[in-house]
């Protein structure tokens, strides 16, 4: 049994693999400058504080700049739990929306893809501190980036936010933490409420899998604790897949098994208990809802039916997108083209959506 490029990809769609290419449907991508930025003693929430936070991100194309000095092209693009800015270069995201003539023109926009803390290559437990590294929330992260922009890239308005799953929360709490930072937001695969429900309890028993292996050891492990790992790779692919395109990918019962031999093979040894553990948790206080009418931005908010994460039987999104002074919300139906919760890095299911907000906030 074989996969098509395109079903395999977003096969985990809340941990997309940041290397993962194919070579068959591999396009050329615009040249990517990569970088850190240093913010020194930053504050956390939680009260704890690092002496040095490093903030790795990639930018494609080059700002431009008003009269007034402000930043008029410039987009940043948020990643979701587990990920970083590098899955943004797969063909089926940078391929439809990075290219010449395309929406996102890289030749026309200034790029931003950052590593939230945590992930990537920007600051993290396994980097040494392990379990003492400071707990981390979403407005942390969101801090981070902000300083990154105006500080570290000289970046003083943003012509969009575009977010996907962990990304898309921070898009809400951007919109609400610096409304007038940016000219619209495009929030994907997410719900802008406390998280609470089914999608809190799988979160903490991937949180519970990691802290009740033997092995896990407070977080000062030396050899990763593997039943932890494999229980959490378990609930991850569960909720960042869907049921029809696994089922067209995987007809039988020995394609099935084989596939998901080759999933441990292939994202367990990728892993650090200390780092996902992080990632998880990090969502534990996210929860926007009390100051959405902060937000001044045209929003065009899209969320795909076979969310397993955002199930829209819920009625959430309908509830909560009317107390958006200019927002829009999309619900994607399922089909044999999406990918659950994955279905934001499928960047063609929702292209025509991006051009009417790019159209109805172009200056």
């Amino acid at each position: 049994m074989t996969f098509s490029c395109r079903s395999f990809a977003l096969l985990i769609g809340i941990i997309v693999s940041a290397g993962f290419r194919c070579a068959a449907q591999q396009t050329s991508t615009p040249a990517t400058t990569e970088g850190d930025f240093v913010v020194h003693d930053f504050k956390f929430h939680s009260g704890e504080s690092l002496p040095e936070l490093r903030l790795h991100y990639r930018t494609l194309g080059n700002p431009a700049r008003d009269a007034q000095g402000h930043v008029t092209n410039a987009v940043m693009i948020l990643h979701g739990t587990g990920g970083s800015g590098q899955q943004f270069l797969q063909p089926q995201f940078a391929g439809v929306l990075f290219g010449p003539g395309q929406l996102l023109d890289a030749t026309r926009f200034f790029i931003i893809l950052p590593d939230g803390i945590g992930h990537g290559k920007s600051s993290k437990p396994s980097n040494g501190l392990h379990a003492q590294f400071p707990q981390y929330d979403y407005d942390d992260m969101v801090l981070a980036h902000y300083r990154l922009l105006t500080e570290g890239l000289s970046v003083n308005h943003l012509r969009l936010i575009l977010g996907t799953s962990m990304g898309c929360m921070h898009s809400f709490v951007w919109g609400e933490t610096y409304p007038d930072f940016m000219d619209a937001l495009m929030p994907l695969a997410c719900l802008p409420v406390q998280i609470a429900g089914r999608n809190r309890v799988w979160r903490k028993m991937v949180m519970n899998a990691i802290r009740n292996d033997p092995e896990w050891k407070n977080g000062e492990y030396t050899n990763e604790p593997q039943q932890g790992l494999r229980a959490a790779l378990d609930l991850l692919l569960i909720a960042g897949t869907a049921p029809v395109p696994m089922q067209k990918n995987l007809p039988t019962r020995d394609a099935a098994d084989k596939y998901l031999d080759n999933y441990f093979k292939s994202r367990l040894g990728e892993l650090d208990a200390n780092d996902l553990l992080y990632q998880v948790n990090a969502s534990r206080n996210y929860d926007p809802s009390a100051q959405l009418e902060k937000i001044k931005a045209p929003i065009m908010w899209i969320n795909s039916a076979d969310d397993f994460i955002n199930p829209p039987e819920l009625k959430i999104a309908e509830r909560e997108v009317v107390r958006l002074k200019n927002g829009q919300f999309v619900l994607i139906p399922a089909s044999e083209q999406t990918h659950g919760h994955g279905t934001h890095t499928w960047a063609a299911l929702w292209e025509q959506y991006l051009q009417e907000l790019l159209n109805k906030t172009g200056h």
